[in-house]
């Protein structure tokens, strides 16, 4: 099928910011989301970032707190690939389905990864605590201040014609900077900090916004 451009590198009309502002953790967002036409680390401040005014990318701001931004477009079975660039120490995530979340995560030179850490498949929360999570198989990062890539093939969670689920979302492969990081992985439910609401046989793409600077580029899915 046809590859949809889901950043048209113009403007973010398309786009929506998350209204539900629980994750930001009672304080308000401090910028909105904004295209430029080039990024890179502040090597004065490496947990900010400089932009120059154009078209092409989109980032959260220079103090990295804007809320979730989501897709008007609503997919299930697809294939994503999306890249982004993190400054020193943020922290975004890629919600498929706006339910299920691969870590955006500045990881370069972390040794022992964790669901948390960039590439992983970010726990559930129930009853007040963390539950699964798949962390990456390898640690692809790049340092910050320099753009990655997510091939990710997903399935959509099944439901029957009562509406009850059948069958659980996965992480069909998951390629990080070329490389297979996640394989065939289940998601039992949506992990900490999805959108509200029950999960559906389609939803928006989402990218987190408020755990420090980040940007996107490339926003291309395909659905299967």
């Amino acid at each position: 099928m046809t590859s949809i451009q889901l950043f048209n590198g113009r403007d973010l009309d398309n786009w929506r910011p998350r209204e539900d502002h629980h994750h930001l953790s009672g304080h308000e967002a401090s910028h909105a989301w904004t295209v430029v036409g080039e990024v890179g680390l502040d090597l004065q401040s490496p947990k900010a970032l400089i932009t120059q005014a154009g078209e092409g990318i989109f980032y959260n701001g220079p103090e990295g707190r804007t809320p979730d931004l989501y897709t008007e477009y609503q997919h299930g079975d697809c294939r994503l690939q999306i890249e982004f660039l993190v400054a020193q120490g943020s922290n975004s995530g890629v919600y498929m389905m706006g339910k299920y979340e691969i870590q955006v995560f500045d990881s370069w030179g972390q040794e022992e990864l964790t669901f948390g850490a960039c590439g992983g498949i970010y726990s559930r929360w129930i009853d007040g605590k963390s539950v699964g999570g798949s962390p990456s198989r390898l640690n692809m990062s790049r340092p910050p201040g320099e753009w990655q890539s997510y091939e990710i093939m997903f399935q959509a969670p099944r439901f029957d014609a009562r509406g009850l689920k059948v069958s659980n979302a996965r992480f069909l492969q998951v390629i990080w900077n070329g490389e297979t990081i996640h394989q065939n992985v289940e998601v039992g439910g949506p992990t900490r900090a999805a959108m509200l609401g029950q999960e559906t046989a389609t939803g928006p793409l989402m990218l987190q916004g408020d755990h420090g600077p980040v940007a996107y580029r490339n926003v291309l899915i395909e659905p299967n």
